[in-house]
């Protein structure tokens, strides 16, 4: 079947109309030119059918430009207040034109250097400031949470609280487990939810942050607990660059041991 035709229903249709006109003609009437504009005609149905209903953007041209623009957009994001929209469109009109821009290439290459060592130091300022906020953040709310009844403190920092206690085995740190956990944020953001994808999370102690190894180990099978993971057993002064959990930030996990994986394995 042709790679136009993307439904049963139009290959019928198309596969109609070619027969029908077949049958206005004598045998071997056909010509090369016949055969094209039927060709034709066929790809141009089956690009109709394909082409989606879109209110304000008929037909396939605005629609791809539209979906163009969006990805565009999304990619501009991080820098939106440091550009001028009138001055892009300018620009992009220019080049699509075949027109003389108005920077040369090597200009363009020094605008995009220094812009670009611009946006660099702004980003370590940025992330200066959050470090310096969420250590402070932290260490205030461990102070307060390690006075309040039922929460518990290592020699390491780690604090728990047992919310629900198991009687099995506890894992040591070459064991492999099975868990369900939902991670948060200080001010209750969730950044990790094995509950709500509705499958736990295998894996070897040795490659979670220290924290985890930590806290697991206390845990006997069959127990849940509550943890409160200062940054310097959990993802430290980077965070996750790109993701949810900030530099310096303080991580609260509820974990429940399902069960010690013999073997191991992920």
């Amino acid at each position: 079947m042709s790679p136009f035709f993307r439904s049963t229903a139009t290959a019928l249709a198309v596969g109609s109309l070619t027969l029908a006109l077949a049958a206005c003609k004598p045998d071997g009437a056909e010509t090369p030119a016949d055969a094209d504009a039927t060709k034709a005609e066929a790809a141009a149905d089956a690009e109709a059918a394909d082409t989606l209903k879109i209110t304000g953007l008929e037909g396939e041209k605005a629609q791809v430009s539209y979906m163009i623009g969006m990805e565009m957009a999304k990619s501009l994001e991080p820098v939106k207040d440091e550009i001028d929209l009138d001055v892009l469109h300018k620009a992009m009109q220019t080049i699509v034109a075949g027109e003389k821009p108005l920077m040369t290439e090597e200009q363009a290459k020094q605008v995009g250097e220094t812009f670009g060592q611009k946006m660099q130091a702004k980003q370590i300022a940025d992330m200066m400031a959050k470090a310096k906020k969420n250590t402070e953040e932290g260490a205030a709310f461990l102070a307060a949470n390690a006075k309040k009844p039922g929460v518990e403190t290592t020699a390491s920092g780690l604090q728990y609280s047992v919310v629900t206690a198991g009687d099995g085995p506890r894992p040591t740190a070459t064991d492999t487990v099975r868990v369900h956990y939902k991670g948060t944020l200080l001010d209750g953001t969730s950044f990790d939810d094995s509950y709500e994808r509705g499958e736990p999370v295998t894996f070897p102690l040795s490659q979670v942050v220290p924290g985890w190894q930590e806290g697991i180990a206390l845990m006997p099978v069959g127990s849940k607990y509550k943890f409160w993971i200062p940054s310097e057993l959990g993802y430290g002064e980077r965070g996750t660059p790109g993701g949810p959990i900030g530099p310096n930030a303080t991580l609260v996990f509820e974990v429940e041991l399902l069960e010690i994986v013999k073997g191991g394995g992920n």
